[in-house]
């Protein structure tokens, strides 16, 4: 950021005055349309004169009228650097993405002495980098930040964990996850230039990013951005989580270009902890951006590209529940186990055309691609003939008019998206899963090793395709009781949605080995495999057309000098034919009727309503076509307020109280669609006692080496047939949504601005599914307290119920120190600490299978979550050093995440189960300078750069980024131990002692790792 040079210093109080002048109250937030707001009062002209903001970079000038109070505003300004002049008076100021910033402008103060009375323009850059009053619970990522903190991919977003309550993981696969508070992945929402990223299909809430190792955007590409983690203003739709909205970069009147490329590979990284020898391993990243002029002033252009050729080292290792049984499989078994490698391509393009009609209007026409290639679902247990190719592509188009009226701003945006992930497996054949087995009772299984083909869940596709319009005008002109900024929006959305899980192709076989023999089974003693059923009104692939619509009304009053009151609600609504005009199969409603073969005389459905609290009433899942309405209650209310208790905003109070709707995953809901026509089918083979496993009755058969040849064989079994899965989902399904409160203080201190806020967190109506088996008196558990004893509708091999009912409890304590970089001090810092107590009644819920342990959401218990650490702290600072280096360092410090699995330890619970799940701390990784092993991640990362002037203002650049300099080892799995392995007390006593960091397995982040990157700057 540039700061204003003065021929002549003035006088230091001179110039403070004039910094105070400029720091006054802020505005109100217009964060989606991720444009900024200008307002103050003016004492250098008269009322209906005009003020002008003329953008330094483009020459587009803006206007606003002075109104009787001697107040202006102007809305709907590009992030950059303006010359702001009234009444002959000229200020200069810096504006961020998404924020609102007041700029007084009053007569210059006569100097007290010497040569300072020429003072003409201030720079305002580093008081305006965050505002301050303000409801909403966040912060800024500068463009500074992005250029000068180490970095360990070319992810715009991995900055976002220096604001306090986010948490931006890189897992063993390079694929990188952003979660706020303790809400799930697709909680969250990305705004690129004002446009909402939503995936609406599958999970990771930005479109493109579910178990990815690429970028949503090129960086080079993006300005700067805003993460709110809550309190955000009615403006916000279909999220419950953090909102992120980015400004894109633009052309200026300069032509201006660089380019960059970065490597490293396994000769400047450490080993991983499961390596014996260094596999491969590179990052290959590289790109370029253009920008400039078509016509001076008027119509500019920016394009970016950037590229990806990575391959990642993976890990290959047992269940943590099957204790060291690895360790005695055969040798050509156990010679799968160590590291392998994963690669990956991306190519990221980015083209921008801004055109100023005038003074009164701008035209902005935009678009992006995506296209990325990886290898995926290898590691763990997965070798890499186990995984399975994945293409995910991403297509978008954006027009945008914003018109500039004297008393209001309106701006229009058009857009068209299309949004695919598709996978198919590696290799096609019959898959195997090894494992050691606890026969109990309850019976409990524990993989050691996937090889062979992966299953026919591996070749799927999901996709979203569409178009929107969105359209939001500000009023600036009401007066009533204080100042009044009234912004209305609305949104629609015309989006057809695909998905598809599964085909009937590589049956997977388990094969049991015994560690006390260390031998394997003759025969494989179970198989899976997907079947097709002919069923009428089911399809594998579910294809839609669902339109989405939104409202809002926002009123930022400032009902005095220190009181901001912000007041908004908001409406969403989707319409999804594919839920509302469901018809459930009625072969399944006349045999959910029918007879029951154990309770003669008595129909089946006797178990689901005689259930006593396991009871379920069949009218709430079977859909006649005509009895479900989509859901219409999303109402939305929010309210913040901020007041600034001296009125030079040293010290701001700032609170709120607000609900916001997410969505429901179109890939939830399209199972219903199409799982009865192509559904998992388990046959359990029959041991030389003529028992099975697991699995009593018609899917207990006799083994036929016949079943090694393929799906036809295996369908052709008696049992396969009955085998249908029927999936349901209630007739009155809700939005997930999440009620935010926040109460905190905001203060000044020299540099620095400091912050203290405690924010709750309620999310509730998530969705899971539950399994409908029932025992003969319509009882969950049997006497054992295992649920599988049960029975499902005759003919049917499972019915799954899909309801509302998973919810996270947070309460967090965030404290943040930032001193915004400033050319004149040489350095900036940011200092975030994230204190965070959750509970969850869920063991993922970014999972929505993971519920089979209860016959009711409801009924699981409130645990630790597993989605954030207790303690979260991280440092990040950059400075300009001798010889023209610029430095930057970060530090990441997490104590060990709570781990959330359902444990079996003697316990009976008020249902009659006698697992339970449960959350706990496990044991910390290792240790940071003083201590013990009480952390579960820690991360040192240091950054130098230097730039070589060429030949005018082209400069060569050299960068060196040191990841995890003193090589911490962040372990990202558990041993389950103690007797008998996977052992978690006894008698109704929980004890998780016998937990202990899985050493040898694969690791978070990066091992100490060097990347070399060398650029051209025009």
């Amino acid at each position: 950021m540039k700061t204003m040079k003065f021929a002549r210093r003035p006088a230091r109080s001179l110039l403070a005055c004039a910094l105070t002048t400029a720091m006054l109250a802020s505005a109100p937030t217009f964060a989606q349309t991720a444009t900024s707001t200008l307002r103050g009062t003016v004492t250098t002209a008269d009322a209906g004169q005009e003020v002008t903001a003329t953008n330094k970079a483009t020459g587009t000038v803006r206007r606003g009228v002075i109104g009787a109070n001697g107040n202006y505003t102007i809305v709907g300004l590009q992030p950059g650097e303006y010359t702001v002049e009234a009444g002959g008076v000229v200020r200069e100021v810096t504006l961020t993405v998404a924020s609102a910033s007041t700029l007084n402008i009053e007569a210059p103060t006569a100097a007290p002495a010497g040569n300072a009375t020429n003072l003409e323009t201030v720079s305002v850059t580093a008081p305006l980098t965050r505002e301050v009053k303000t409801s909403e619970v966040g912060n800024t990522i500068s463009l500074r930040q992005i250029q000068q903190l180490p970095q360990a991919t070319r992810n715009f977003l991995e900055f976002a964990d220096t604001v306090p309550g986010m948490q931006f993981k890189i897992d063993n696969q390079g694929r990188a996850t952003l979660r706020g508070g303790v809400t799930n992945t697709s909680s969250s929402n990305l705004y690129i230039d004002g446009v909402s990223q939503k995936s609406y299909v599958q999970q990771g809430g930005v479109a493109g990013q579910y178990e990815s190792a690429g970028n949503p955007f090129p960086q080079l590409a993006v300005g700067e951005y805003k993460v709110i983690t809550s309190n955000y203003k009615a403006e916000y739709g279909q999220i419950s989580g953090a909102a992120i909205t980015a400004a894109t970069r633009s052309g200026t009147n300069e032509f201006e270009g660089e380019l960059f490329y970065r490597f490293t590979n396994e000769n400047l990284r450490a080993k991983r902890p499961d390596e014996d020898d260094k596999d491969d391993s590179q990052v290959k990243e590289y790109g370029f951006a253009l920008g400039g002029p078509i016509i001076k002033d008027k119509m500019h252009f920016f394009v970016a590209y950037e590229g990806k050729e990575n391959i990642y080292a993976r890990s290959i290792q047992a269940d943590a529940a099957s204790g060291n049984a690895s360790d005695l499989l055969p040798d050509n078994l156990r010679s799968y186990y160590g590291s392998t490698t994963l690669p990956f391509q991306e190519d990221l393009y980015f083209g921008k055309l801004s055109w100023d009609i005038g003074e009164n209007d701008r035209i902005e026409l935009s678009g992006q691609y995506r296209d990325e290639d990886m290898l995926g679902n290898v590691g763990g247990l997965s070798t890499p003939e186990h995984g399975d190719l994945r293409v995910n592509k991403d297509s978008r188009g954006n027009l945008k008019w914003q018109h500039y009226g004297g008393l209001f701003y309106n701006e229009m945006i058009l857009s068209t998206q299309d949004s695919e992930n598709s996978k198919v497996p590696a290799t096609y054949g019959n898959g195997i899963t090894y494992t050691v087995i606890n026969r109990g009772p309850p019976v409990q299984e524990a993989s050691l090793l996937q090889v062979g083909p992966a299953s026919g869940f591996s070749l799927q596709a999901q996709r979203q395709k569409g178009w929107s319009v969105q359209n939001d005008l500000t009023f600036n002109s009401f007066n009533w009781g204080g100042e009044h900024t009234v912004k209305v929006g609305f949104n629609y959305r015309d989006i057809e949605l695909e998905s598809s899980d599964g085909q009937p192709v590589n049956p997977q076989f388990s094969w049991e080995f015994d560690p006390a023999t260390r031998t394997l089974a003759a025969n494989p003693y179970r198989v899976e495999f997907i079947a097709p059923f002919n069923t009428p009104g089911l399809t594998p692939l579910v294809e839609t057309t669902a339109k989405q619509y939104g409202f809002y009304i926002q009123d930022d009053w400032q009902a005095t000098d220190r009181l901001m009151l912000n007041v908004g609600i908001r409406w969403d609504y989707e319409d999804v034919p594919a839920y509302t005009d469901h018809v459930t199969p009625q072969a399944y409603v006349d045999a959910l009727y029918g007879p029951d073969p154990d309770n003669p005389g008595q129909p089946f459905v006797n178990r689901w309503l005689n259930g006593g609290i396991d009871a379920i009433n069949p009218a709430d899942y079977i859909s006649t076509g005509h009895n479900r309405k989509n859901f219409k209650d999303a109402w939305a209310p929010r309210f913040g307020f901020s007041y600034d208790m001296f009125g030079d905003e040293t010290s701001v109070i700032h609170g709120g109280a607000g609900r916001s709707y997410d969505r429901n995953l179109f890939r939830d809901l399209a199972f219903e669609r199409h799982k009865g026509s192509i559904s998992l089918v388990r046959l359990e083979f029959q041991d030389p006692s003529g028992s099975c496993v697991a699995i009593t009755g018609p899917a207990c058969v006799a083994w036929d080496p016949a079943y090694l040849n393929g799906n036809d064989n295996l369908t052709a079994v008696p049992a396969s047939r009955g085998a249908a899965e029927s999936f349901m989902l209630n007739n009155k399904l809700r939005t997930p949504y999440s009620d935010q409160f926040s109460l905190g203080i905001t203060n000044q201190v020299g540099d620095w601005l400091t912050d203290v806020t405690v924010q709750r967190i309620l999310a509730k109506d998530g969705f899971g599914y539950t399994t409908a088996i029932r025992q003969d008196d319509g009882r969950f558990f049997d006497d054992s307290g295992s649920q599988w004893g049960g029975d499902n509708v005759p003919g049917y091999g499972g019915t799954i119920l899909g309801d509302n009912g998973v919810e996270q409890r947070s309460t967090q304590v965030l404290i943040s120190a930032d001193k915004p970089y400033t050319k004149e001090s040489g350095w900036g810092a940011n200092f975030a600490y994230t204190h965070t107590s959750a509970r969850q009644n869920s063991r993922n819920n970014d999972s929505q299978f993971d519920y089979f342990d209860k016959s009711r959401l409801q009924y699981f218990p409130f645990v630790k979550s597993s989605n954030q650490p207790s303690h979260r702290f991280t440092a990040s600072a950059s400075m300009d050093g001798p010889w023209g280096i610029t430095f930057g360092a970060k530090l990441v410090l997490e104590t060990p995440t709570p781990i959330n699995t359902v444990a079996c330890y003697g316990r009976r619970d008020f249902d009659g189960s006698t697992c339970q799940l449960i959350g706990f701390v496990p044991p910390g990784n290792g240790k940071f300078l003083v201590g013990g092993d009480i952390w579960g991640y820690r991360t040192v990362d240091f950054q130098a750069t230097k730039e070589f002037n060429v030949w005018r203002d082209n400069k060569l650049t050299a960068r060196i980024n040191l990841l995890n300099a003193f090589n911490f080892k962040n372990f990202d799995s558990y041993r389950f131990g103690g007797p008998g392995g996977n052992y978690f007390g006894a008698n109704g006593q929980l004890d998780t002692s016998y937990v202990t960091v899985n050493r040898d397995a694969s690791i978070f982040y990066f091992p100490r790792t060097v990347t070399l990157e060398v650029g051209y700057k025009f």
